[in-house]
């Protein structure tokens, strides 16, 4: 999963308070990653490495070893969750080499760790976690030892790890200094004044700037309060490794997002914040890729085929998005999960375009499929709402959402912000290849810019009834959530909504294939949830409405206002607005998405840290 970073170099008087509050309020921004231990190292007026780290979360583990009390001028901080080793104390990240003098933080996994600590064992270096992550300052230890500098080292311990990584690390010997180093894991620099920032994401120095630089793979460099240096891994004529310095002026950016963006901004939870926030999310994302898409839209009508690949949500909208392109772009296009797509990888070669989809744009396992899929000559068009990360960057074009940072785990702004684009898309395709004419066009686009005003009415008119039925939702124990074509896309999103949020048990299903199986657990009371938005979708479900009502099954209905009598009687119904289909893809969701955050508030859970979960998945 994704463990936060956050390294800080300030000079004396730049930092408002002290070092110490500085990281935990760092890693508080970084908390919707996932984690399950805290650390920090800093290095100390007498030049040494003071560290402490402990399991838990940040509060409790920040009032355990007084980071408030911390002070000092560099420092790293993580949040770790375990992939090599047990989630403990020991475990937790930062890391020191034997000496003390070097720590370490790291983010991913190193492929080859076995190997490198058997040959530093040899060296009689001494372990004392599970983790790949120390072989990292042991290495910069026995570079050291060979008569290295400081960065030197740190670079020749770079150039011997195999595997991803984000790493931090700080060196006595070198007490202006945090080396960072990036492959496939996020990295990001913040420069403010007087004081610089390395972190996982942006949100981690918000409070302090706005102006960022996201690392690039094979790069690696370091920080000082004043200054950034960014050198490039090559290779010359020989094979060797050169590190090419980097002129990183003109990738310098300043984010849109504000500090408050990233906090609650007086909502319970930033769920609810984020879901209230669509409206907003999706004008500028329709407005930010109102002269792109005309060139993916070229590109996209001439494809032989065009496979969707995500995973999760972004799956879930790469289901809708192939469906919008077959319909409306009259596209051969399909979906597949993003760690499911290596068995289609010999099927696909030139002539293929593959968009791929992700909020994070890290998502490793988006980025390996699409790597695969470039071997094989097919054009990669990536969907991410985080600009120069790994993936717009190994993709041949990007389209970029504008729904501002995400905190919460459970995807909202990230759905509608993908789908709007996608709907978008599909409608400029369906002009080019003449599936729709003028007018449709014009109808289409016309309900889609209109789509923030859609998602303010129906949030203004189901809030309410939303938490009426979660009130009944709580004390189930598992749903069906049924459609067919997009009310199938949705419900696959809304029962993913339920289940990661309020722990229950949900499953979608295609309505036509309920009666072949799943239809034998539904007994009196069971919910199942239907859910259509346009009239074809109404007429081939209402049977199943019948067969679920003869069973005695609780059933909620979500579809247009007018096709609503086509179900007959069910407990509950939300009547929606008659829309086209590209609109009415993005804005049915939005009472799944109520339902399911007030489900979890009424059974007392933090919709924002569901269990188990993280943000950004970036490890195989």
């Amino acid at each position: 999963m994704a463990c936060g970073i956050i390294a800080v170099a300030a000079s004396k008087g730049s930092l408002p308070r002290k070092l110490g509050i500085v990281l935990r309020e760092s890693l508080k921004s970084l908390e919707y990653r996932g984690y399950d231990s805290v650390g920090y190292a800093v290095i100390t007026k007498d030049g040494k490495i003071f560290l402490r780290k402990s399991k838990g979360m940040i509060y409790a583990v920040a009032k355990k070893l007084g980071f408030d009390l911390v002070d000092g001028l560099i420092g790293i901080g993580h949040t770790r969750w375990a992939t090599h080793g047990s989630p403990n104390d020991v475990n937790s990240h930062p890391h020191l080499d034997c000496s003390g003098r070097i720590a370490v933080a790291h983010n991913g996994i190193i492929e080859n760790w076995r190997e490198l600590k058997k040959f530093l064992l040899q060296k009689g270096h001494v372990f004392r976690s599970e983790t790949d992550t120390e072989v990292i300052p042991h290495l910069i230890e026995e570079f050291i030892k060979q008569g290295f500098g400081p960065y030197q080292a740190f670079k020749e311990a770079v150039k011997k790890l195999r595997g991803t990584y984000a790493i931090v690390a700080l060196n006595v010997d070198a007490p202006d200094k945090v080396f960072m180093a990036k492959k496939t894991s996020p990295l990001v620099i913040g420069f403010g004044r007087g004081v610089n920032f390395i972190a996982s994401d942006i949100p981690a120095f918000l409070n302090y700037t706005r102006k960022v630089l996201v690392l690039q793979d094979d790069e690696v460099g370091y920080i000082t309060s004043n200054g950034v240096i960014v050198e490039r891994k090559s290779l010359n004529k020989e094979d060797a490794v050169e590190w090419i310095s980097i002129d990183y002026k003109n990738r310098i950016r300043e984010v849109e997002w504000t500090p408050e963006m990233a906090m609650r901004g007086g909502y319970q939870h930033f769920m609810l914040k984020e879901i209230h926030e669509q409206p907003q999310a999706v004008a500028s994302t329709l407005a930010g890729i109102k002269d792109d898409v005309e060139d993916v839209a070229k590109a996209v009508s001439k494809a032989y085929r065009v496979i969707l690949i995500g995973a999760g949500t972004s799956y879930h909208t790469s289901y809708l998005g192939a469906i919008l392109l077959s319909n409306i772009g009259g596209v051969s296009s399909s979906a597949l999960i993003s760690s499911e797509a290596i068995w289609y990888k010999n099927s696909i070669g030139s002539g293929d375009i593959i968009i791929a989809v992700s909020q994070s744009g890290e998502t490793i396992d988006t980025l390996l499929a699409i790597r695969e899929a470039r071997k094989r000559g097919a054009y990669v068009i990536a969907l991410s709402n985080v600009v120069d990360s790994a993936i717009p960057r190994e993709s041949d074009y990007t389209l970029y959402t504008r729904a501002g940072p995400e905190i919460g785990v459970a995807a909202t702004k990230t759905f509608t912000t993908q789908v709007s684009a996608l709907a978008l898309l599909s409608v400029k395709v369906g002009r080019r290849k003449g599936l729709i004419n003028e007018y449709e066009e014009i109808e289409h686009l016309k309900a889609l810019n209109n789509l923030p005003e859609t998602i303010k009415k129906i949030l203004n008119l189901y809030e309410g009834k939303a938490k009426a039925i979660s009130r009944t939702m709580k004390d189930k124990l598992s749903a069906f959530f049924l459609g067919r074509g997009y009310g199938l896309g949705l419900s696959m999103e809304g029962a993913l909504k339920l289940k990661e949020i309020a722990y229950i048990h949900a499953e979608a299903y295609s309505a036509g294939e309920s009666k072949h199986g799943p239809i034998a657990l539904v007994e009196e009371g069971f919910p199942v949830i239907f859910t259509a938005i346009n009239d074809y979708e109404c007429e081939l479900i209402k049977n199943n409405v019948e067969e679920m009502r003869a069973r005695y099954a609780w059933l909620l209905s979500i579809a247009p206002k007018k096709l609503l009598s086509r179900f007959g009687k069910v407990d509950v119904s939300i009547p929606m607005p008659s829309l086209p289909d590209t609109a009415a893809a993005v804005s049915y969701i939005i009472p799944h998405q109520l339902i399911a955050y007030y489900a979890a508030v009424a059974k007392g859970l933090d919709p924002d840290k569901p269990r188990n979960l993280a943000k950004t998945v970036t490890v195989v």
